[in-house]
C-alpha cells in the first residue's frame, strides 16, 4: 500500500516467501488464503502492494501466458498489486534444510542469471504502470565459496543490467536488482557492499563492460548502472552485524548506491550471554534455515556461520545477535531481547528522510519459530506487523 496521500513514504508490503509453496499453484493457493484477510485489516479501503516471493518454480510456470493472466486477476480482483519481488531463494524454502543451499545458484552461475532475468521480466508485466520496481537476489555468493568466482560473479550482474537496460527500453518499465547484504555472505557488511560497488561495477571496468554488452556510451553506461543496480538493505541483517543505523544509510547514499528496497525485520538479540540464555537459544537452532550469528566483547565481532556454532564459541557475558527474523512487533522474548530498537530507528529515519520506495516486511521463520511465540494464526501475525510498521511511520 501506499504511505500517506502522495506516497512519499512509500509502498509498505510483506513478502509472501513467509507462504510455503514452490510450484505456481501452492503460490497462488497461498496468496488467495492470506491476502483477503491481511489486506482487509490493513488496508481495506486502497489497493494492497504485495511483495511477491517467486522461486524458479513457480516463475517457470508462469512462461504460459494464461497462467500470468490469471495470476493478475487474483491480484486485481483482490485489490491487490506487485511491486517488488524477491528472488533470492532459486529453490525449496520451507520443509527442508535449505542452510546455504538458500544461495544457490550463486551469481558465478548462469541459472542464477536466467532465472533472474525471466524474474525482471515478470516483475515489468505485474508493475503498475510509472512504478518503479525492485527484485532482491543473493549478495554475490555464499562467504565461504567466493575464492575464483568473482569475475564470473561481475560478469552476469553486468549481463543482467543490460537486461534491464533493453526490457526497460521495450516495455517502460525500470526494474533495480537489489543485492541483499547478509551475514557470511560475499557481501556481508555495508562497507563490503560499498566497497564492491564503487571498485567492481561502478569502476571503469565495470561501466566499460556495460556500455560493450548494451551497446551504451560510457556516460548512459554508467547512469544505467546506478539506475538498476542497488542493495536492498535488511534491517535483521544490519542490526545482526552491528551497524550504525544513520552511519550505514549515509554510506550507500555518499557512494551513489540505490537501496532499492527496505526490508523491515528484527533478529534475536541477547545482550549478556549466560547458561540460562544460551540453554534458551538452543530452541532456536533448528535444522531448516541458517541462522548465522555475531558476537561482540571487548569491542570486537567474532562470527559464527550457524547458531549451534555460536552456542558452542561464544563468551560468556558477550552480547550476542542471531540472524533469526522475529515478529518486528516483539521487543522482547521470553528469555531474551530482539533489535527492534534498531528497526526502530531505521523506521525514524525514514519517516523524516524517506530511505527506499519500498518496504516490506519479511519474518520468514514462522513455521519455525518455537510454538510459543506461534500462538496468533499467520494471518493475523502478518496484519499486527504491518500495522506496527503504519503505526511508526505515520505517527
Amino acid at each position: 500500500m501506499r504511505l500517506s496521500a502522495g506516497g512519499e513514504l512509500g509502498h509498505l508490503s510483506y513478502c509472501t516467501n513467509i507462504h510455503a509453496g514452490e510450484t505456481l499453484q501452492e503460490v497462488t493457493a497461498g496468496l488467495a488464503r492470506y491476502l483477503p484477510g491481511v489486506k482487509a485489516a490493513v488496508a481495506p479501503d486502497r489497493p494492497f502492494g504485495v511483495g511477491l516471493r517467486l522461486g524458479h518454480a513457480a516463475a517457470e510456470g508462469l512462461r504460459d501466458r494464461a497462467a500470468l493472466e490469471a495470476l493478475k486477476r487474483l491480484l486485481a480482483e483482490g485489490g491487490c498489486y506487485v511491486f517488488t519481488l524477491n528472488a533470492f531463494p532459486y529453490g525449496a524454502f520451507h520443509g527442508r534444510a535449505v542452510k546455504e543451499n538458500a544461495y544457490r545458484p550463486d551469481w558465478s552461475e548462469p541459472e542464477r542469471l536466467a532465472y533472474t532475468n525471466h524474474a525482471a521480466n515478470l516483475l515489468a508485466e505485474l508493475l503498475p504502470p510509472g512504478e518503479e520496481g525492485s527484485v532482491s537476489t543473493v549478495p554475490g555468493t555464499f562467504k565461504p565459496w567466493a575464492a575464483g568466482r568473482l569475475e564470473a560473479i561481475v560478469e552476469h550482474l553486468m549481463r543482467h543490467v543490460a537486461h534491464l537496460v533493453a526490457l526497460r527500453e521495450r516495455s517502460g518499465q525500470t526494474i533495480v536488482l537489489a543485492l541483499e547484504p547478509e551475514p557470511h555472505c560475499y557481501l556481508e557488511t555495508i562497507e563490503e557492499s560499498v566497497a564492491f560497488f564503487k571498485d567492481r561495477l561502478f569502476s571503469r571496468e565495470g561501466v566499460t563492460r556495460l556500455a560493450a554488452l548494451a551497446r551504451l556510451s560510457p556516460a548512459v553506461a554508467e547512469a544505467a548502472l546506478r539506475r538498476h543496480l542497488g542493495v536492498c538493505y535488511d534491517v535483521c541483517h544490519a542490526a545482526v552485524e552491528f551497524e550504525d543505523a544513520k552511519a550505514s544509510v549515509a554510506s550507500l547514499r555518499a557512494a551513489g548506491i540505490a537501496i532499492g528496497k527496505l526490508q523491515l525485520s528484527s533478529a534475536l538479540r541477547v545482550a549478556s550471554l549466560d547458561a540460562h540464555s544460551r540453554q534458551s537459544l538452543a530452541a532456536f537452532a533448528e535444522p531448516v534455515y541458517l541462522h548465522q550469528a555475531v558476537e561482540k566483547s571487548d569491542g570486537r565481532l567474532r562470527r559464527y556461520a550457524d547458531l549451534p556454532e555460536a552456542l558452542a564459541g561464544a563468551a560468556a557475558g558477550a552480547e550476542l545477535r542471531v540472524h533469526f527474523h522475529v515478529p518486528v512487533f516483539l521487543e522482547k522474548m521470553e528469555h531474551f531481547g530482539t533489535t527492534q530498537a534498531f528497526l526502530a530507528e531505521i523506521l525514524r529515519m525514514h519517516r523524516q528522510d524517506p530511505i527506499s520506495r519500498h518496504l516490506e516486511v519479511e519474518t520468514y521463520t514462522w513455521d519455525v519459530l518455537p510454538a510459543s511465540y506461534r500462538a496468533a494464526g499467520l494471518g493475523e501475525a502478518i496484519a499486527r506487523e504491518l500495522n506496527w510498521v503504519k503505526a511508526r511511520l505515520l505517527q
